[in-house]
């Protein structure tokens, strides 16, 4: 790596990443059943069918998990918690085991002295929710207030940071309106509802933990930079709206407590009664602000319903997702949030890696350079006063990518799923000599 600690400041967060369902086996410890499992279970959503049964049976592998992070010398770890563990039909009786499961993670890592960085929710919606309606009901605020009060009420007290929900543009857009994800709609109406109701839901989890009393609550966003496909007015309108619901939506709620106008002329007349009066709920204190940055788009108009435009293929190196690499786009983020919305509230970058096909002792120089390129970017607006507190990479170990099932490959730790033997990575060995240095 081209960095080492040291470049940074004392109390800096090196961190990785993972999400539960892409890895603890959800079929373990009495968890219930979640949309991803009816979502996999549907031909043609997942790629062969494959769901977060086994996974990377994180749940019984845990002590192993844990100590490949503390041989990497990480400061923390970004870890979510699975509603459908602690409640398996999403509200009611607590399961004992999955309460069990996360406190034992907790004081693991603690042990380790690695920092707990919770994220409630990173979209394995319990299926009993989603069979009233999911995101779409404006009840869910009010579930998951008390799937965070039970979760919390049991690790609140030693987790290092918290945050709601993770990408709230995925639990909105790609999965109500692009359908690419459970519960795999495509409907304007559900999109409004969902997008709108994903942050009341946030901001009565954060109202839930300031009552327990826990402490460095932030927001997780994720953001994608957009390039115009060429110089014509017809081009840029197309792009700016793409940022409008990707990039400006979700900050505007939590930070402006508006919505932006462009995004509004589509999604208004769908959006639930009377959501012009839940920006307080919405917009409550927050300690940090934590971005998800991996590539760029490219957006060309089209003829058609609303939005009227679709991504067009771009000419940079791309990730195994066939996602171009940009890390100039972090750097902007990273200042443009921090002067738009946050305005010296901490910054973290949350996620940050790379898909590569990587097979078991072959070097994944790709992610390395990725890393490098993207650790410069961070620094370069650090330099120019941009308050970031921490970098946390994507991801700890190979996992379920989702409707991608088994193919895509971010870890740092290789992952045999046949034998679920893992193997530290190239670049896992040159980050843990960089955090040495």
């Amino acid at each position: 790596m081209d960095f080492s600690r040291s470049d940074f400041p004392q109390g800096f967060q090196f961190a990785a990443a993972t999400s539960s369902y892409q890895i603890e086996g959800h079929k373990f410890g009495g968890a219930g059943k979640t949309q991803w499992d009816t979502f996999a279970a549907t031909p043609g959503n997942v790629v062969r069918a494959e769901n977060g049964d086994t996974a990377c049976d994180h749940y019984h592998r845990m002590e192993e998990d844990l100590d490949l992070m503390q041989a990497l010398g990480l400061d923390a770890y970004r870890f979510s918690t699975s509603w459908a563990r602690v409640l398996p039909e999403g509200r009611g009786t607590p399961n004992p085991e999955g309460l069990d499961f996360y406190d034992r993670l907790v004081d693991g890592l603690l042990a380790r002295g690695l920092n707990p960085m919770a994220t409630l929710y990173h979209w394995e919606l319990p299926v009993a929710l989603a069979d009233l309606g999911g995101w779409r009901n404006p009840e869910i605020a009010h579930w998951f207030a008390d799937f965070t009060a039970v979760i919390m009420g049991r690790i609140g007290d030693r987790v290092y940071s918290v945050a709601p929900i993770n990408e709230p543009w995925c639990v909105g857009w790609l999965s109500h309106f692009m359908g690419h994800h459970a519960p795999g709609l495509r409907d304007i109406r559900a999109t409004a509802h969902a997008m709108h109701h994903v942050l009341t839901a946030h901001g009565r989890a954060i109202e839930v933990m300031r009552g327990l009393g826990v402490k460095n609550l932030g927001a997780v966003c994720n953001f994608e930079y957009v390039h115009p496909v060429d110089h014509s007015p017809e081009a840029a309108k197309a792009a700016h709206l793409y940022d409008g619901y990707y990039n400006r939506f979700f900050l505007g709620g939590l930070f402006k407590g508006a919505y932006p106008d462009d995004v509004m002329e589509g999604l208004g007349p769908h959006m639930p009664r009377g959501w012009e009066d839940d920006f307080d709920l919405i917009g409550q204190r927050l300690d940090w602000c934590g971005l998800n940055y991996y590539t760029c788009k490219r957006i060309a108009p089209v003829d058609g319903a609303w939005p009227a435009h679709q991504e067009v293929d771009g000419p940079l190196p791309k990730t195994q997702m066939g996602w171009e690499i940009y890390p100039q786009g972090l750097h902007h983020f990273l200042t443009w949030v921090h002067e738009t919305y946050t305005k010296g509230l901490p910054l973290y970058v949350t996620e940050n890696g790379m898909a590569n096909p990587d097979t078991v002792n072959v070097p994944d120089q790709a992610r390395i350079e990725y890393l490098n390129a993207h650790m410069a970017a961070a620094q370069k607006a650090m330099a120019e006063g941009v308050p970031l507190k921490g970098y946390t990479f994507w991801s700890l170990m190979d996992n379920y990518e989702w409707a991608l099932g088994y193919e895509k490959r971010f870890g740092l730790i290789h992952v045999d799923f046949d034998t679920l033997k893992r193997t530290p990575k190239a670049s896992y060995h040159a980050l843990a000599a960089a955090l040495k240095r």
